[in-house]
């Protein structure tokens, strides 16, 4: 039915299809977004502020994507107000209806619904029966919002204020609880273009529900009056206990008493004591049988087994401290010496307040196991808490009391555990963290680790100040780039390097053969490992940073042995050599990558950092006959493939020094492939390796297998420094790699390379790519009688 005067006026529009709901005029409603039609739609209107779209509903909500068929014929024309990005493909879009309309042809489905509408005009219609159905519509509608609380409250403030009849049936209708009108009733209102018959079935829509409301009223007195009884009979269980009580006998089940009971001994602050007896109140008052009272009895057993004021008394003597940390580890002199610091300062301080420490490095160097040495060595607790993965902000700070099943953060369950507020407790794997729509970890942990703000955190489910000052923190990671920037700045980072095979032959033998020779069953001095034999696990068997792989390798010749043993075929004394080692794990697995090889021209190797520290590049360059395209391979990240680009332009404007062709690109194309490049995350330290592969198979002059060579380049032929050079030493020297060319503002960090390193190790600074080529190249002159280079005294003036 149209307004009087009006003509229909077709117009085209996009098609929004709408289940499980219908949308009225002068509604907001937000909907979900996530069927890949309708996600191409709301992306096409982002921006958009004028745009309209036409809400149609599903007949049937298990149709995934409908067409024109499987919708109603007459919806909402309707504004997008907001568009919220919930997820890659998944959107929550805010709508605004404004008007009934009728598709008249639709227009195509891909790669949206879109139709020919046209738009249905407001009857004006008045008159007394309209007043009439409109009053009673009211009246009735604020007898349902008394009886059904989950209407929202506003309603009924807006029934006063709308005047029109045919608004008055749409807010109701689109305020009318789902589980109360079916969508087909929904949608009938909305076909419903004769106002009063719109009234009508509006008005049997609340009619009913009224009928059904007051039926369970009903049923919801009977219930009370039950409950009454109930309470009665509390009373007196209250009063029989009582008189118990004056008999004489025994009262301790009572779960309040006892609460009441371990509150009292357990040395609460004054807020939190108010908090535990204003829970021990209500919980007197409450049936054992209720949700509630479940729920109210955790929280103060929560309270109670808290360690408030419990804490366990430091060891302060500085040499115990050092005797601990040298039995548990071997190596690792700058970490000990942060620890005997601290423990030199409490010692004179008296201070009680922690440190909080961030070891970094790559996996199996012993980052967990030393905050296990660390309270030992300080006499303390220790906890761990693993935060690898964790992606919810209430597995730090808990859950509010509200939600079923809610629980304390790890940080107080963790207190709980050990049962004293000053242990060490590991916070492991902290770049494992991530971040989703249930808030983000990292940020919670900032105040924890915050020693101006952690005296006075609070939980949400304890929501009462706990003191975090007197934990000593130790975060562990694999890679500092992951560390968001404010959580990185409130811990001290402390590098733990790989280690050496010097180091690692002592770990084995101190360390590791008793420990699996004790726990596989082998008898002691029926085993016994010669340290070639460990040199050999070492350098043929595992590749790493740490020891792990070490470990499982020791392991695996143990169980060998004790298969030996458990079939008695052992007799005598199992010396492991390299022999034996070879006859139980079969082939070795690694060989020396570059030092015994000899290289063709083109393939240089260039060294980064990976996530298990320091690893080679191995940068191959090959050409052929063609047009002078350039082609890069390796699954290279966007900043290796510049330092591609960089590396070929560098040559390209230097071909006359290098003695090419200046056009020597006009009739050949060039190839760089980098193998495993995708697990390097400095990408910037291959750029000089590059510019050796480019050279050395423009040259036709191979490049020397036993260097090395690390650094950024610029345009302008200039080295600049990296991160990591420590990690990139250690895996050059453990690859067999005994000359190292380095960025010279790098020289800093070489001092912190471990000597045993320096003493094998030929290392050259350079500042320029002029310096590099005579250095690496096989014909560039006899290095053999090359002495160590030792780091410059400033490198200021590095980059000009």
């Amino acid at each position: 039915m149209r307004g009087s005067g009006a003509s229909p006026r077709t117009e085209r529009i996009t098609i929004l299809p709408l289940r499980n709901s219908v949308l009225f005029p002068m509604s907001v409603v937000p909907i979900n977004v996530g069927r890949p039609r309708s996600v191409r739609l709301v992306e096409e209107l982002l921006g958009d502020e004028s745009a309209l779209v036409g809400v149609l509903t599903q007949r049937s909500s298990e149709t995934v994507e409908p067409g024109f068929g499987d919708l109603y014929s007459v919806g909402t024309l309707a504004r997008v107000v907001k568009v919220i990005r919930l997820g890659p493909s998944n959107y929550s879009v805010v709508l605004n209806g404004l008007g009934r309309f009728r598709v008249i042809e639709p227009r195509g489905l891909e790669p949206f619904m879109r139709a020919d509408v046209e738009r249905i005009p407001e009857p004006a219609q008045t008159g007394p029966e309209l007043v009439e159905l409109g009053q009673k519509l009211r009246q009735n509608t604020r007898q349902v919002l008394s009886l059904l609380p989950n209407l929202p409250k506003e309603t009924a403030s807006i029934l006063d204020n709308v005047r029109e009849a045919g608004a008055l049936a749409d807010l109701i209708a689109s305020n009318f609880p789902e589980e109360h009108a079916s969508i087909h009733v929904r949608q009938k209102i909305l076909e419903a273009i004769d106002i009063k018959a719109r009234l009508r079935l509006v008005a049997q829509m609340v009619d009913r529900q009224l009928e059904v409301l007051k039926v369970r009223q009903e049923i919801s007195s009977e219930v009370q009056n039950e409950l009454s009884r109930s309470q009665r009979d509390y009373v007196l269980r209250q009063q029989m206990r009582t008189i118990r009580e004056e008999l004489g006998e025994s009262a301790d089940d009572d779960e309040v008493e006892q609460l009441r009971d371990r509150i009292a001994r357990a040395e609460l602050p004054i807020e939190a004591e108010r908090a535990a007896r204003k829970q021990l109140s209500r919980l007197s008052s409450m049936q054992s049988q209720s949700a509630e009272y479940q729920v109210t009895r955790n929280y103060v057993e929560w309270l109670a087994d808290l360690p408030w004021n419990r804490s366990t008394p430091d060891r302060m003597d500085v040499k115990e401290v050092r005797r601990c940390l040298d039995e548990d580890h071997y190596g690792l002199e700058i970490v000990k010496k942060r620890i005997v610091e601290y423990s030199a300062i409490r010692q004179l301080r008296k201070d009680k307040r922690g440190p909080i420490l961030l070891f970094v490095g790559p996996p199996g160097v012993g980052k967990t196991s030393l905050g296990r040495s660390i309270a030992r060595a300080m006499g303390r607790r220790y906890g761990r808490i693993s935060l690898g993965g964790v992606r919810d902000e209430a597995e730090v700070r808990g859950h509010r009391r509200t939600y079923v099943g809610a629980l304390p953060g790890r940080i107080i369950q963790a207190l709980k555990k050990v049962g004293c507020k000053n242990p060490v407790l590991v916070l492991d794997e902290v770049d494992k963290m991530g971040v989703d729509m249930r808030g983000d970890p990292a940020a919670a942990l900032l105040e924890v680790l915050d020693p101006a703000q952690n005296d006075s955190f609070v939980d949400h489910y304890i929501d009462l100040p706990f003191d975090l000052s007197e934990v000593m923190f130790i975060a562990t990671a694999n890679y500092r780039g992951n560390i968001p920037e404010p959580l990185k700045d409130r811990m001290e980072m402390i590098e733990v390097l790989g280690y050496t095979r010097t180091e690692k032959r002592a770990i084995a033998e101190k360390f590791l053969v008793p420990k699996q020779i004790r726990e596989n069953g082998v008898t002691a001095g029926s085993l016994v490992f010669t340290p070639e034999g460990v040199d050999a696990l070492t350098d043929h068997y595992t590749r790493e940073a740490g020891v792990r792989g070490l470990e499982r390798e020791i392991a695996s010749v143990c169980r060998d042995a004790s298969v030996r043993t458990a079939e008695g075929r052992l007799s005598g004394q199992i010396t492991v050599t390299p022999e034996w080692v070879r006859d139980v794990l079969g082939p070795e697995k690694f060989r020396p990558e570059i030092s015994e090889r000899k290289l063709a021209p083109g393939v240089a190797v260039g060294l980064g950092v990976s996530g298990g520290g320091g690893d080679l590049l191995i940068v191959e360059a090959t050409r052929m006959p063609g047009k002078g395209e350039i082609f890069i391979t390796g699954g290279l990240r966007s900043v290796m493939k510049e330092s591609a680009e960089t590396a070929m332009s560098f040559v390209r404007s230097r071909a006359d020094q290098l003695r090419l062709d200046p056009e020597f690109l006009r009739t050949i194309d060039l190839h760089l492939h980098v193998p495993r490049a995708a697990a390097v995350r400095d990408a910037a330290s291959a750029g000089v390796a590059m510019f050796v592969a480019v050279s050395s198979l423009l040259l036709g002059v191979p490049v020397r297998p036993d260097v090395a060579v690390t650094g950024e380049l610029t345009l302008r032929g200039n080295i600049l420094p990296v991160n990591g050079i420590k990690e990139q030493i250690l895996a050059a020297h453990r690859a067999g790699v005994r000359e190292v060319l380095v960025p010279e503002r790098n020289g800093r960090d070489y001092s912190e390379v471990p000597e045993e390193v320096q003493n094998e190790m030929t290392v050259h600074f350079v500042s320029r790519l002029d310096q590099v080529l005579p250095l690496v190249l096989s014909d560039s002159g006899d290095k053999s009688g090359a002495a160590n280079v030792e780091p410059p005294a400033s490198s200021d003036d590095a980059y000009p």
